[in-house]
């Protein structure tokens, strides 16, 4: 025996709203598309990604603290309508 398991670690990411640790598929990942946040619920978009919980709260915060736009290293504050629009439809 090795001790070594056989299960594997779920990787973690860090919710830019909140600011807390959550698995990566609990997470929301946003990608900055022409001054614009784009949802990308598969996780295939080309580029920098960055995560949030898939709450308004959440999404609030990010805005709020221009987290979006210090996360995707662009000055001018992004448009997040789509991101809320899909954030919304999830919601039950």
């Amino acid at each position: 025996m090795s001790g070594r398991t056989h299960a594997r670690a779920c990787p973690e990411r860090t919710c830019v709203g909140c600011r807390e640790r959550a698995a990566k598929t609990d997470l929301l990942r946003i990608v900055e598309v022409e001054g614009a946040c784009v949802p990308d619920p598969r996780g295939t978009l080309p580029g920098r990604g960055a995560y949030v919980h898939p709450a308004s709260l959440c999404l609030d915060l990010a805005v709020r603290r221009r987290a979006l736009s210090r996360a995707f290293k662009v000055k001018e504050p992004l448009d997040s309508e789509a991101v809320r629009q899909h954030v919304e439809q999830a919601a039950p």
